[in-house]
């Protein structure tokens, strides 16, 4: 134990950076909060320009060993680095619980596991890459997946080290070392990650974690002339501003950003499951960017679809997120909180109508929300709120469903629920979406892509569309009987 060393839940957790394989203090520290109970976590290194310089040399002059490891080899220390996670579980469960305020429960049965299981998906996948060679007019053509080199990987708090091995992994595998800045708000379990890949194996540059805030180390870290590749998940804003700063040297991005996704909820569908697909989306207190936050219900099962909703989000426990019956924790920050309340109570003065909730609770809670009597142009249908805030609105057919729901600047995600397969397809082949699930929720295979349409995102990522991404793709061209005989 050292005097960096923080005590989160009896875990021990370095809140120092990471570089090149060894700890990196800074010359000043910020505050890690719990979202909980607002009790002050620890202070955590509050890296610079300087920091960043060090990650990205130490990841520049690990590169090349990382990049020409064997395929066999990087995927045997991927799988050793998700037997670490498997090991720590219960340990990164509560320490991510008292750092972002999600479910203790999903946690450990859900999310954790799902963050080992990225690591074994991406060493599994990468074996599989080798395309069949083709054939031009005699010619043979083979192709194949180039490391492209040091990866900047920018993630956010909602779901921190979930949505950051969604990134690490692919980048590991794919064969470049990686410079990882997680998000301030939640910066422990990145810090143990590192903890786990150094045990796993995994060569000292080739994963590095530098904590801060991101408008003082972002610009370092995007504008960098020897980063290959930037992934960044967060707000449209800070993504226009990491455009901005990658296009001096052309760096390739992947963005994935906001959403303000809708519920197409028709008279036809089974109302239980509609109801229960809509409650569904105050998982993780709304902070969840595929989140079907506007609720389009046909007309004339309106009344119905809001009476067995409200019954059913009357049954939803807030609280402690550590307790096992709580199903709604906190949010993340006062901030947040501020925000969300700000969006809330500007709707009501506009004139909707709080079907339940509206108001916030003692510390960073806020009541499960649904606002009704929305206009389609008003800000709180228009704009991301990333709380426990839906909002109801009616259809009468499906031309006007569609249309509702294609009516924003985003396209993340959107959520169906029909009796009638062939209004489905009809539907969905309209819907502007990265992702359309019907008659279901959040289910994610990483083998397909993701990503977003218009300000949700730029490009897509998960199986093949992931290595897409992180490498240079070579097309090698061999003319036929060209070889001379050296004897």
């Amino acid at each position: 134990m050292t005097e960096h060393t923080l005590t989160v839940a009896g875990v021990a957790v370095d809140a120092r950076h990471w570089i090149g394989g060894r700890r990196v203090a800074s010359a000043e520290t910020f505050t890690d909060v719990s979202p909980i109970d607002g009790h002050t976590i620890g202070e955590i290194a509050r890296g610079t320009a300087v920091e960043v310089a060090a990650a990205v040399a130490a990841a520049k002059a690990a590169f090349p060993a990382w990049a020409g490891t064997s395929r066999a080899e990087r995927a045997r220390i991927l799988h050793a680095v998700a037997d670490g996670v498997e090991k720590r579980i219960e340990e990164l469960a509560i320490v991510e619980t008292t750092d972002n305020g999600a479910l203790l429960r999903s946690h450990r049965r859900g999310v954790m596991p799902r963050v080992a299981h990225n690591f074994r998906f991406f060493a599994d996948w990468l074996l599989t890459l080798d395309r069949e060679d083709f054939d031009t007019r005699g010619h043979s053509n083979h192709v194949s997946w180039d490391p492209a080199g040091p990866s900047v990987l920018i993630t956010p708090w909602n779901a921190p080290l979930m949505l950051a091995t969604w990134k690490v992994a692919p980048a590991l595998a794919a064969g470049n070392t990686v410079v990882l800045k997680p998000a301030e708000w939640s910066p422990l379990t990145a810090s143990l990650l590192a903890d786990i890949a150094a045990e796993a194996g995994l060569p000292a540059g080739v994963l590095n974690v530098v904590q801060g805030y991101g408008s003082e180390i972002g610009d370092a870290l995007t504008s960098h002339p020897d980063v290959r590749r930037i992934s960044f998940t967060g707000s449209v804003p800070t993504a226009k501003r990491i455009a901005e700063s990658a296009a001096a040297n052309l760096t390739p991005l992947s963005l994935e950003l906001g959403g303000k996704s809708p519920l197409l909820v028709f008279a036809d569908a089974d109302l239980d499951l509609a109801v229960d697909l809509a409650v569904e989306q105050y998982d993780n207190a709304g902070q969840v960017c595929l989140a079907a936050t506007r609720l389009l219900v046909e007309e004339s099962i309106s009344e119905e679809f809001t009476r067995r909703f409200v019954e059913k989000a009357a049954a939803l426990t807030q609280g402690d997120p550590r307790e096992e019956a709580t199903d709604i924790g906190p949010n993340i920050h006062p901030r947040q909180l501020e925000k969300i309340d700000g969006f809330v109570q500007r709707a009501l003065d506009a004139g909707a109508r709080a079907v339940i909730g509206g108001h916030r609770k003692d510390g960073q809670y806020y009541e499960p929300t649904l606002l009704a009597d929305v206009a389609q142009d008003s800000e709180i249908v228009q704009e991301e709120v990333f709380g426990p805030v839906l909002t109801l609105q009616t259809f009468t057919d499906e031309e006007e469903a569609v249309r509702l729901a294609n009516d924003t600047r985003f396209g993340l995600a959107a959520t169906l629920a029909t009796g009638d397969p062939a209004r489905a397809e009809r539907v969905t082949a309209q819907l502007v979406a990265g992702t359309v699930w019907v008659n279901c929720f959040f289910v994610r295979d990483l083998q397909a892509p993701f990503g977003g349409s218009r300000h949700s995102g730029v490009g897509r990522e998960g199986g093949t569309w992931s290595f897409d991404f992180y490498c240079d793709l070579k097309n090698t061209v061999t003319a036929p009987n060209g070889w001379h005989d050296h004897g």
